[in-house]
């Protein structure tokens, strides 16, 4: 096993088809751009799955940074932008690998709970083994996409909630019943 795959699941903690999915997204991108020190790249996943795990850990990306940008869409789908280059990239999988998942849900689902353990364990390997071996033109659609420039990550200053006394970022912030509260204040107030 290569040292940056063991070290990605140990980063991790288990190894997995999403997993594997986002170490070979990840080794695509680096054959291409450099991993981030700062901002250099930005990742948009447009997912939260093991995936995103391989990206940080290999490519610097992180939230931290504000250089990992999540978007909500479900999809195993990755968009990487070069501030360096000037570009971005867009990859995804091709339909073999999602048939392939798929196809391992579908037979879990058909088994009592006492064989889906066993069954999942030989069918996530296999499935994860399959992506690790493909090539990336069996594996991966490549896309360059014209994006605007993400911006770069903005620190705003804390204020004090009314409510709760907590910090937050003062532009995450709102009003409700005359006092300026966090967020999560305001939806419990909104609910009450």
């Amino acid at each position: 096993m290569k040292e940056d795959l063991k070290n990605t699941i140990e980063f991790h903690g288990h190894f997995c088809p999403g997993l594997a999915m986002g170490y070979r997204v990840a080794k695509y991108v680096q054959n291409h751009y450099k991993k981030s020190e700062d901002e250099e790249l930005v990742a948009i996943v447009y997912n939260n799955s093991c995936s995103v795990d391989a990206i940080q850990y290999l490519l610097g990306c992180t939230f931290g940074k504000g250089n990992l940008i999540f978007k909500d869409y479900g999809k195993h789908v990755y968009v990487f932008y070069s501030r360096e280059h000037k570009k971005g990239i867009r990859v995804s999988f091709k339909d073999e690998i999602t048939n392939e998942m798929n196809n391992m849900w579908d037979k879990l689902s058909k088994v009592s709970d006492k064989e889906r353990i066993k069954l999942m364990d030989e069918l996530k390997g296999k499935c994860a083994e399959k992506i690790l071996n493909l090539f990336d033109g069996e594996l991966l659609n490549i896309e360059e996409v014209d994006i605007p420039e993400p911006e770069k990550a903005k620190i705003y200053p804390s204020l004090k909630c009314d409510e709760c006394g907590e910090y937050f970022m003062e532009i995450k912030g709102r009003l409700i019943n005359g006092k300026v509260v966090c967020m999560e204040c305001f939806e419990k107030l909104m609910n009450k």
